[in-house]
């Protein structure tokens, strides 16, 4: 694979697949001099033996490993979201097609670019998603358990407490409403639910003794409203926050801002965008609830004069958003400077976050 110095490979392109990998690499001028499949045993062997270059990659499932490696032969490994680089496919979609977008892609000075996960933040990202899916897996039993009780005229009360104390007193008194079947059915849908809270339980402990053991996530457990589930779902997600440039960027990652339609000089804001991480928007809204009705001293964080002239103007849901954001932004500063949460000293209304 030597190349003279008029076709020396300075930008590569690389289509993942899971066992197959199409490359499509680029001269100086632009011009395509390498149009390639290889198997996945290849990609390393192959970069290992040409020289530093600008290599693009989708981010996607083995990206962030493949990233690493290629970082360790010396190139520069970067990693893009997949809807901005569909703009550069040219022709019908196919991956020696889309290999050439991304080459295309990853050289524009306005691309965004996603950090590199390591090992290690892989893993904590593991754990999390298991999580969501056993507490998904988990609302689905309850919610099935409530709709068989109900279809025989047995309501309970709103909430995951309320029918885990009132479903053995149901399932021993209430034989008149429930036949036979339906009790073994529910039984045995409560002994998956059961089995379900000591899954969730471990997890979520050993997500906890991760993030207490973590300097950046105990930094970000001194904003309010943020413990150790989402400190290490943040940390996971971005690392050390260096990809963003500022907390408004973060906050519109989580599509925690408005969708925004303009044209001419007529602005039109709509509801949240809802770009970007979805389970980390979600915990972020769940932290600003907290806040809203958990947390009573909303001076000690700097937030009491914020929150109450809020009040006065956005309805109760729209102030959860607004709050969701403001702890976005506020956990992107602690986590991108380095330090824990503190208030600052103002001369005019007393203190504001810093």
């Amino acid at each position: 694979m030597s190349q003279t110095p008029s076709t020396a490979i300075a930008v590569i392109g690389i289509d993942i697949g899971k066992n197959s990998f199409h490359v499509v690499g680029h001269d100086t001028r632009g011009t395509i001099v390498l149009r390639q499949k290889w198997s996945r045993g290849q990609v390393e062997a192959r970069l290992a033996k040409l020289p530093p270059c600008l290599i693009g990659m989708e981010a996607c499932v083995g990206a962030h490993h493949l990233s690493r490696r290629l970082a360790s032969l010396g190139h520069d490994a970067r990693l893009m979201p997949a809807k901005y680089v569909r703009p550069y496919s040219k022709g019908p979609k196919n991956d020696f097609n889309d290999a050439e977008a991304i080459a295309e892609a990853v050289q524009r000075p306005t691309m965004k670019f996603v950090a590199t996960k390591t090992a290690e933040q892989l893993d904590l990202q593991a754990l999390h998603r298991v999580r969501e899916r056993l507490v998904s897996q988990r609302t689905g039993i309850i919610n099935q358990i409530r709709a068989f009780m109900l279809e025989r005229g047995i309501a309970v009360r709103q909430g995951i407490g309320f029918l885990r104390t009132e479903l053995p007193t149901i399932l021993a008194t209430r034989t008149d409403a429930l036949s036979p079947r339906m009790l073994r059915v529910i039984e045995e849908l409560t002994g998956d639910w059961r089995q379900l809270d000591q899954r969730i339980d471990s997890l979520s402990g050993e997500i906890e003794a991760l993030a207490r053991q973590d300097q950046a996530c105990s930094r970000l457990m001194t904003v309010p409203g943020i413990g150790p589930i989402i400190s290490s779902a943040m940390v996971a997600a971005i690392g050390t926050g260096e990809v963003f440039s500022k907390g408004r960027d973060f906050g519109a990652w989580l599509g925690l801002v408005p969708k925004q339609i303009s044209t001419g000089d007529r602005t039109i804001l709509g509801k949240i965008s809802r770009r970007g991480n979805r389970y980390l928007r979600v915990l972020f809204v769940q932290a600003a609830w907290v806040v809203l009705v958990r947390i009573k001293n909303w001076e000690r964080y700097g937030l009491r004069s914020w929150i109450e002239a809020a009040k006065k103007r956005l309805h109760h849901n729209v102030l959860a958003i607004a709050l969701a954001n403001k702890l976005a932004r506020i956990a992107w500063a602690v986590l991108a400077k380095g330090r824990a949460f503190e208030l600052t000293r103002t001369n005019d209304a007393g203190v504001r976050p810093a």
